[in-house]
């Protein structure tokens, strides 16, 4: 008794440790989740202000009053459906290419046995190092001299030769994946690619969708390349839209802002109904090295 009596205020003392720990834990995550969400909040808030409540002493984050009509002006300044409907083809194009290209080369750095495998696989790991920066020029003047340059091209046909890091997250995921259904299945006489489309890929949905999200993220926000490539302002994407539509209006922060709310909703309703995928695609992609 007397040695449940001494233990009674230590264990106690342990489970409020841990309360606390606990609590503190979620305060710092709540803090930087606020400190992550405010430039977007201010954005939204701006979006909705008048000319005259938009730069003011106090922050003013609920605006009174709220000019939706903001949103309309905003639209009706630059051809918005045009750039997205640019924006939607190269992404589609982008993300359709990225996933085919790299989930076949993932497969076979993964699953098959060939000579020289893991020496081509760290070379081509290695191409992640190297900064898009140093490739910019030599690849504008390989799409220049072949006549691609105004167009999409250079946009969405290299997605169609595989992603270093997709082939990557790829080949993780499917290393977690049992040998023995593959083993099972050449018993049954499977072919390779029939194992890959009826087994591997099924399996691998989560995997798949967080390359593909990338893959939209990217295309979406991408800037450089459609600056670069793009000439003729009937195929602009929305970046590159959105920037002709600052050198308009850069003194109207309201439509500004608006603008920019409009191009930014789409990737964050994508990413807000495919987080679930998306994490576990993430989360088991690190199981086995």
């Amino acid at each position: 008794m007397t040695t449940k009596r001494q233990m009674a205020p230590w264990r106690h003392s342990r489970v409020w440790r841990r309360r606390i720990a606990v609590t503190a834990v979620y305060l710092i995550l709540i803090a930087l989740s606020l400190a992550f969400l405010a430039p977007f909040a201010m954005m939204v808030s701006t979006s909705l202000k008048t000319e005259d409540r938009i730069f003011t002493e106090t922050i003013e984050w609920i605006p009174n009053p709220v000019r939706w009509q903001n949103y309309a002006d905003a639209l009706q300044s630059f051809p918005f459906l045009l750039y997205l409907r640019n924006t939607l083809f190269v992404c589609a194009l982008v993300v359709v290419g990225t996933v085919i290209s790299s989930a076949l080369p993932a497969y076979g750095f993964a699953r098959l046995r060939w000579k020289g495998r893991d020496t081509l696989f760290l070379i081509m790991l290695a191409t992640i190092m190297l900064p898009a920066q140093v490739t910019m020029l030599p690849v504008f003047v390989m799409f220049r001299t072949i006549g691609w340059t105004g167009t999409y091209l250079p946009l969405v046909v290299p997605p169609f030769f595989g992603s270093a890091f997709a082939i990557f997250l790829l080949r993780q995921f499917f290393l977690t994946i049992p040998r023995e259904l593959s083993d099972a299945a050449r018993i049954d006489g499977c072919s390779e690619w029939r194992i890959f489309w009826q087994i591997i890929v099924p399996l691998s949905v989560p995997a798949l969708a967080t390359v593909a999200l990338f893959a939209f993220i990217g295309a979406w926000t991408d800037f450089i390349n459609p600056l670069v490539y793009l000439t003729d302002e009937s195929t602009y994407t929305l970046a590159v839209g959105l920037q002709t539509f600052v050198g308009r209006h850069s003194s109207e922060w309201n439509l500004l802002m608006a603008a920019a709310t409009v191009v930014t909703l789409p990737l964050m309703v994508v990413f807000f109904f495919t987080q679930r995928l998306f994490i576990e695609g993430i989360t088991l992609t690190g199981i086995k090295g």
